[in-house]
């Protein structure tokens, strides 16, 4: 099965730009603004001001997903997946 990665078009600190990524990273991100009550476009503002000058904006979002999913996971007493060193959550 072939994925598609979806587009979105965000505006970052005045700079239009647009991320790639699998629709089920898009879903986790929108649940991410949602549990925070921001939209997905300053979530993704706040992802991109902590990430690393070598990391990509897509996999910032990608880790982010990730580390908040293990926050999930903790709290439901599951085991989590591995975390990203160089990515503060």
């Amino acid at each position: 099965m072939i994925r598609h990665l979806l587009k979105r078009s965000l505006v970052l600190s005045g700079h239009g730009t647009s991320v790639a990524l699998e629709p089920e990273f898009w879903d986790a991100l929108d649940r991410m603004a949602a549990k925070r009550g921001i939209s997905v476009a300053h979530l993704v503002e706040d992802i991109d001001r902590k990430r690393g000058a070598s990391r990509p904006l897509a996999s910032a979002l990608r880790v982010a997903a990730l580390l908040d999913a293990n926050q999930e996971r903790n709290v439901l007493g599951q085991p989590k997946v591995p975390e990203s060193p160089d990515f503060p959550g």
